[in-house]
């Protein structure tokens, strides 16, 4: 038990009335938000430039099939090209999978890198080069040594908005944090450019797979379980516990002259107004959208969580990523692929449409970088499964917005899909050119814990056809 004087407080009561205060303030859900918060008047005060571009990533984890996607081989052996007919589009000259029939009137909005590549086939290998554009990690040693993009972002960029988280990573289920955590998390940089977690309110983990592949299909509203008050804690004693606060810090600031504590009221305002515009519905409430809009995008657990990303990029969030795995839809298609695509590939197409046609009517689509990848591409040659195994000497990456030219193609790859053919690109040049449209220097320098400065980047430049 704690025990909190009011005078002759110490530094010792001080620190565990303190505590006390966050082990309560915790079960709202509240004391980790003002670091996200902090971020932005980290980089105003610092001088850097903050513009008010931001990046949508679309994490298709597991890696998805550049040959049954955006690079077709239609005159490859049977064996290579798959099960899929490519279509035209409204670009001269460029083709994509017949089931993808929305994206053909877009894609002059939209570039294909046909030539991304990089040296493993494994998946957290593979998931840290991509998101990182550093190839740190090892089959022995696996835990995320460089900080991922969003992280970046949040460190140098802050928030768009005051108020709102810089960093979100959207989940379409519910699952252990810290397997969100990792290499989309902030390494060496710290907790407070992890990404703020938002996963479904609908799918429960301790249902069986058919409950949830019933509760995939229905209407989905995503829940944010770090500012969701408990039952029993309505606003006004959220208040009463916030006043509380401020009087014991009152008590004793003069043993603070590092001004930490009124950074801590400032921040904590903050949280306590996020809190507030949550509880009484905001941008997290997918119900204020017009019905016809989130139809649009899809009634399932991806077209609601593309919507949602839109909701944060709007109301200030820096950069998103949508992590697009789900017990029922995989991009890990070592067998049956085609049966699996079959239905993927439909409700991919409809949400990815809909969220860039959004974009555009809502005068957002220069500013926002709508970001498609997985940490690979598979197997040029369909396995015996019917499927395609890992393969990292070639994939795909989309990209569009966030002024970068559409309608082109970057990169080719050998006949029957292998490896680059023309203009290889790294996982390095593709993450240069989103530092690029967020206003980030590669060259800035970071230390990690042992003291070493470590560029944003050590290689990789932004992708010339597009910038």
């Amino acid at each position: 038990m704690f025990q909190i004087g009011v005078k002759g407080l110490d530094k010792r009561s001080l620190c565990s009335r303190r505590l006390f205060l966050q082990t309560s303030l915790a079960t709202a859900g509240v004391f980790s938000v003002p670091n996200l918060l902090r971020q932005r008047a980290e980089a105003v005060e610092s001088g850097r430039n903050v513009s008010d571009t931001a990046v949508i990533q679309i994490w298709l984890a597991g890696g998805p099939s550049h040959m049954d996607m955006y690079d077709l081989k239609p005159d490859a052996p049977v064996e290579y090209r798959g099960f899929y007919q490519p279509i035209r589009t409204n670009v001269p000259g460029l083709e994509i999978c017949e089931l993808m029939p929305q994206q053909t009137r877009l894609m002059d909005r939209l570039a294909v890198v046909r030539s991304m590549h990089h040296g493993t086939s494994e998946h957290p290998l593979g998931t840290a080069w991509m998101l990182t554009g550093y190839d740190g990690p090892t089959l022995q040693n696996q835990s995320p040594k460089h900080p991922s993009a969003g992280s970046i972002a949040a460190k140098l960029r802050g928030a768009n908005s005051s108020g709102m988280p810089p960093y979100v990573h959207i989940h379409p289920e519910r699952i252990d944090e810290g397997m969100l955590a990792g290499y989309h998390g902030a390494a060496y940089l710290g907790p407070s450019c992890d990404p703020f977690v938002i996963q479904s309110a609908r799918v429960d983990p301790d249902l069986d797979v058919a409950v949830k592949l019933a509760n995939m299909i229905g209407k989905v509203d995503f829940d944010v379980p770090t500012l969701k008050l408990l039952p029993d804690l309505p606003l006004a004693r959220l208040d009463d516990r916030r006043h509380l606060m401020k009087q014991l810090d009152g008590l004793n600031r003069h043993l603070d002259t590092s001004g930490m504590m009124d950074s801590m009221d400032h921040f904590h305002g903050q949280a306590f107004s996020l809190i507030r515009n949550h509880a009484s519905g905001s941008v997290f409430d997918l119900s204020r959208e017009d019905a016809r809009l989130r139809e649009r995008y899809g009634m399932n657990a991806w077209g609601q969580g593309a919507l949602l990303c839109r909701r944060m990029v709007e109301a200030g969030v820096t950069f998103v990523t949508f992590n697009t795995d789900s017990t029922s839809r995989q991009w890990d298609n070592h067998h049956g692929l085609k049966p699996q695509y079959d239905d993927m590939l439909p409700v991919y197409d409809q949400f990815l449409t809909a969220l860039i046609e959004d974009l555009v009517a809502r005068g957002l689509y220069d500013r926002v970088l709508v970001l498609v990848c997985g940490e690979f591409g598979r197997t040029p040659k369909v396995n015996r499964h019917a499927g395609r195994d890992h393969w990292g000497p070639a994939g795909f990456v989309l990209m569009g917005g966030g002024g970068l030219r559409g309608g082109v193609v970057v990169g080719s790859t050998t006949p029957k899909g292998e490896v680059p053919h023309e203009r290889p690109i790294t996982p390095a040049d593709m993450l240069a050119t989103v530092y690029h449209v967020l206003g980030i220097d590669t060259r800035h320098e970071f230390f990690d814990q042992t003291g070493r400065p470590i560029p944003v980047l050590n290689s990789g430049n932004p992708i010339r056809e597009l910038v």
